[in-house]
């Protein structure tokens, strides 16, 4: 089966030359740019790289690059390989997925472990590398890096240009209801740069996760699928509901009214006992991020606003 790739980025630099320089071989390979100004589209022409420049007139997605680059791949293509910009493929792995494909035709999207370059860096590049370790098997949704039939991408019309977050999910959904399968395996994929080391970054990132649970809740979220609507309502329980109930108990019953604030604490020992004390930690301070992603996605629904990026680099 033809193997083609397609990679995104926007002023990746190094990492940029490192993502196209380990899919030398790959034929086609296309790199959609999206404005950058760090001489990407030059050293991508230099690595033999297909260059599509995005239109920045029109709001920018990594959903819309991604379609942009299907829209270039030849017909005869059977196989494409996604990539991010500040992606490695790791050696070996476009012949396993490749073969899995060959083996599994039911099956749509093949993943592997995504890995950070640099995890002690910094504790969220910590928490975004385990993050990336999800259940090897039949698997729900896949991200951004994967292989793919080029034939049930285009039959279910690819990725929807306007989502700003939650792409790959919200693909799979349709994809499955197609009857399509989605599969981790048990292999290296791709080191991932994320490059994360301050809270702000973390906090914005979150932050897209938790407008990506209302839109995709928005789509799907009706039976039997109900997707992302477990996370939104936590979400919104614990980053809205709840601090919304501590102020109201304090404006009732004073400074004994805080006393609430202890199920929070409760929360992080609870979680613990599961992923550690750090990862507790972060998953619900994420909440509050999370919930004003919810909100604001909402918020520009009820107001006509136009969905913004919410960048984290």
């Amino acid at each position: 089966m033809s193997v083609a790739a397609i990679v995104i980025g926007r002023n990746e630099g190094a990492r940029l030359i490192a993502c196209l320089d380990a899919l030398q071989g790959v034929s086609p390979l296309i790199y959609v740019d999206s404005g950058s100004t760090d001489g990407s589209v030059a050293a991508a022409q230099a690595r033999g790289a297909q260059v599509v420049a995005l239109d920045m007139s029109q709001p920018f997605t990594a959903a819309r690059a991604r379609n942009a680059g299907l829209a270039e791949l030849p017909v005869e293509t059977q196989l494409v390989q996604f990539l991010d910009g500040d992606c490695v493929v790791q050696e070996g792995w476009l012949v396993q997925a490749q073969a899995f494909l060959g083996a599994h035709p039911d099956v749509a999207v093949v993943c592997g472990r995504r890995r950070e370059v640099d995890p002690e860096a910094s504790v969220y590049n910590s928490l975004i590398d385990d993050e990336w370790n999800t259940p090897v098997g039949e698997a729900r949704a896949c991200g951004g890096d994967a292989l793919m039939r080029v034939d049930a991408l285009r039959a279910v019309g690819g990725y929807r240009d306007d989502l700003i977050a939650g792409e790959e999910p919200e693909m799979c959904v349709r994809l499955r209801q197609a009857g399509w399968r989605i599969w981790r395996l048990d292999a290296e994929m791709t080191a991932h740069d994320a490059q994360i080391t301050r809270f702000g970054q973390w906090w914005q990132r979150t932050k897209r996760a938790g407008h990506a649970y209302a839109e995709g809740a928005a789509l799907h979220g009706a039976p039997p699928e109900r997707h992302w609507v477990a996370e939104k309502r936590r979400a919104v329980l614990w980053g809205a509901l709840g601090p919304l109930a501590i102020i109201v108990l304090v404006l009732m019953f004073g400074v004994f009214g805080l006393l609430a604030a202890f199920v929070y604490l409760l929360q992080v020992a609870r979680l613990a006992r599961r992923g550690g004390l750090t990862w507790a930690f972060f998953s619900v301070i994420g909440k509050f991020a999370e919930a004003r992603g919810v909100l604001g996605y909402y918020w520009r629904r009820i107001s006509g606003g136009q969905k913004r990026l919410i960048e984290y680099k």
